[in-house]
């Protein structure tokens, strides 16, 4: 007699990856955490205990793809924002930085998964092509600032990471809630990206 657990298989056969990520997903922004298991994973899938790992050998590759979407999804966010405007390159700056926050407002669990160890590490995530292309997207702002003579030449590399850093921080600050009023002032993200730029321009 089959299993109960295994009569029930909500997924069209090659779509399993598919109900995977899906399902782990929800469950990241549910539980605001990582904490689950592949078992309890497979278990609100409605497929066996085995099921995930015929995709993912280990908890830490399938959380390394659920990271890698996360750029993938910052990725869009970056260039829609700077795709809209026909906008010079500061006010691109500041609509990409806007969209990098909000993003992670809106998603902070899988925000913070981007950026942790339990992902995979710099190496495998950070690294990867699609982690890397949402970050290109700040360094075109930059480089084309620079080939209009409105960002100082300094090496690429340092203005992005400062920026990066920049942006980074205040969304992490942001969806902890500690830009507190008292100790920033009412518009702290609006003055930092001020005072960025003016790091940047000539």
């Amino acid at each position: 007699m089959t299993e109960p657990n295994e009569t029930r298989r909500p997924y069209h056969h090659g779509d399993l990856k598919r109900v995977i990520i899906d399902t782990a997903l929800k469950m990241l922004s549910e539980s605001n955490g990582w904490q689950f298991t592949l078992r309890e994973i497979a278990r609100r899938a409605e497929v066996s205990h085995a099921a995930p790992y015929k995709h993912f050998p280990d908890k830490d590759s399938l959380l390394a793809e659920l990271a890698l979407i996360g750029f993938d999804k910052l990725r869009d966010d970056l260039t829609i924002s700077i795709g809209l405007l026909a906008a010079s390159p500061i006010e691109q700056l500041i609509a990409s930085a806007g969209a990098y926050i909000r993003f992670g407002l809106a998603n902070p669990s899988h925000y913070k998964l981007m950026f942790s160890a339990d992902a995979g590490g710099a190496g495998v995530v950070h690294l990867n092509e699609r982690a890397m292309s949402a970050f290109a997207v700040l360094r075109d702002i930059l480089k084309r600032g620079q080939n209009e003579g409105i960002f100082k030449k300094h090496p690429l590399e340092g203005q992005a990471a400062a920026c990066w850093a920049q942006v980074h921080g205040l969304t992490m600050l942001s969806i902890d809630g500690l830009l507190l009023p008292e100790k920033v002032g009412a518009n702290a993200i609006e003055a930092a990206l001020r005072t960025l730029l003016e790091g940047l321009q000539k």
